[in-house]
């Protein structure tokens, strides 16, 4: 990976560097479409476009008429704003021309067409990213900030926007560097001690100086944790929360789940086993993300006189495989009838035992209480639930068994007097996210220079997923550190003389925990940054296709 100044030197050798332009807002019939221009030719274009006209002055819009190159009588666009602003100080960290025009279909291609016109120089259109990637190169952005544009375009909902906001600022990539840099230098006091102990040129003895970088270490060790539990909650916002509905055929999923994201989303009949499939639909509740699933009704030969058929089979096995993998279920009941018991099918039964209750929240809903008599006791029938979730070991809620109703609101209060329920259970979900989602803070007190509030947390949760499994192999770093100190004898005097082999391969432990983190941000030495950055650029392209 280049360093700091190989980066900055590229802004150096941009002189030679092709100028690009590109569309910067979205194609299509508009009133004002902007094009923006980036390179050492920005001057030459403009005096291009407005012949006989002053250069604007720095970060100051004027009013210009356009004109085409190859032709001064020709105009382009009348009472076009241009602004430019000189490098450094800029977006790419390069000169940058911007033209305000009309977006008229037309227009625009006519002055596209007529920029590379403007100069013999090398002239072109921007590749996908390229303004970025030259950003970066010319320290305008590290890798982390890259990553955070790329969710600030792809945000569909508040908590989107929020997370993309934390990820801008740039205070996680500045974290990561300031963790890398002590790991450097505890990595640096360590091949001190193999090169020199003998000298003993140590304001602390080797074995206190051993003892301090070991307990740096640990103390990293549980902020680098808590960063990667903060990254998973973080993926949970940024790429939704799976939320799978689950229950027998005809306990009203369906029905639920067109209410919830209120269109018709899925088939709803009064025969059973409607859904066979999986139905994936993507809302946004309270500000969350959510991909809820509408899955087959799971049932078990002995508890029905229809027989199984093999699509059948198939729906309930994608089912259970779907509830497995979801951050959210939603066990959905039903009443039948009269009665006021509810039961569970044995086949739910078995799905929620496989549950992983350190990961998975649970949520009870009893749909059709519009059947309920109207002189039913609510709480007793949710006593009798939670009763029965107790004796058959299944999975415990932090929210009581709601009760809906899926027929329209108004209809419900009318012939039932009671409301549908709908909102309560927004509600419980909305407050279960915002658990799901919450900052995690570190279990022990923080060293001097790191912080333990929350609000500076929460800006781990704008990790992706490569920040994520970087940190993870960074936390196996440190852990092969930590288990070889405990190998040594700390008490023994001359530890040092016998145990050389064990410090340097302590301090090659720290080295490469060190370039996990600069593989983040794309400082240091580690790894090749071409390759990170087509990985960064890859998956930013896929989000705002």
């Amino acid at each position: 990976m280049r360093s700091n100044s190989n980066r900055s030197s590229s802004r150096v050798a941009s002189e030679s560097s092709p100028t690009i332009y590109a569309l910067s807002t979205a194609p299509g019939r508009a009133a004002i479409a902007i094009i923006r221009v980036s390179g050492p030719e920005c001057l030459k274009i403009y005096h291009a476009l407005c012949p006989n006209k002053p250069y604007p002055k720095p970060r100051q819009a004027v009013l210009r008429t356009l004109y085409d190159p190859s032709d001064s009588s020709q105009k382009l666009d009348a009472n076009a704003l241009v602004l430019f602003f000189p490098a450094p100080q800029t977006a790419t960290g390069e000169d940058v021309l911007e033209l305000h025009i009309h977006g008229g279909n037309a227009v625009v291609k006519a002055i596209l067409a007529a920029i590379p016109r403007a100069s013999q120089a090398n002239i072109r259109y921007a590749e996908p990213g390229e303004f970025t990637r030259r950003a970066f190169y010319n320290n305008r952005l590290d890798l982390t900030e890259v990553e955070a544009l790329g969710d600030t375009l792809a945000a569909e909902t508040e908590q989107q926007r929020q997370l993309a906001v934390r990820g801008s600022s740039n205070a996680l990539g500045q974290q990561y560097e300031e963790w890398r840099q002590n790991l450097l230098y505890a990595r640096g006091e360590l091949e001190a001690l193999i090169d020199f102990s003998e000298d003993q040129q140590f304001d602390d003895a080797p074995e206190a100086l051993y003892a301090s970088v070991t307990e740096q270490v640990k103390r990293l060790k549980d902020l680098v944790q808590t960063s990667i539990q903060n990254a998973f909650r973080g993926e949970l916002l940024r790429n939704g929360i799976s939320v799978a509905l689950v229950g027998a055929p005809n306990a009203g999923k369906s029905s639920l789940l067109n209410r919830i994201v209120r269109r018709e989303a899925a088939i709803v009949s009064r025969e059973a086993g409607t859904t066979r499939d999986v139905v994936e639909v993507g809302v946004d509740i309270g500000g969350y993300f959510c991909r809820f699933g509408d899955l087959a009704g799971l049932r078990a030969l002995s508890e029905t006189t229809i027989p199984i058929g093999e699509i059948e089979k198939e729906g309930m096995r994608r089912a259970k495989e779907r509830a497995l993998r979801a951050d959210v279920v939603i066990v959905v009941l039903c009443v039948e009838g009269n009665s006021q018991q509810i039961q569970i099918s044995s086949e739910v039964e078995e799905v929620l035992r496989e549950l992983d209750r350190q990961r998975q929240d649970v949520v009870y809903v009893v749909n059709k209480a519009d059947l309920l008599p109207s002189a039913a006791n609510h709480d007793a029938i949710s006593h009798s639930l939670l009763n029965n979730l107790i004796e058959h070991n299944l999975p415990p809620s932090s929210q009581p068994p709601l009760m809906v109703s899926c027929i329209d609101e108004q209809t419900s209060m009318k012939a039932r007097k009671i409301p549908s329920g709908l909102p309560d259970l927004m509600a419980c979900l909305t407050r279960l996210f915002q658990s799901k989602t919450a900052v995690v803070l570190p279990e022990q007190a923080p060293p001097p220079g790191y912080s333990h509030r929350q609000d500076s947390w929460a800006e781990s949760l704008g990790a992706s997923e490569r920040h994520r499994l970087l940190l993870q192999h960074c936390l196996s770093h440190l852990g092969d550190f930590l288990a070889c100190t405990r190998t040594q004898d700390m008490e023994a005097p001359s530890h040092l003389e016998h145990a050389d082999i064990d410090v340097v391969v302590a301090a090659e432990n720290l080295r490469q925990a060190a370039d996990c983190l600069a593989r983040i941000t794309g400082k240091g030495e580690g790894g090749d940054v071409e390759e990170i950055l087509g990985v960064v650029f890859e998956k930013s392209a896929m989000k705002n296709r």
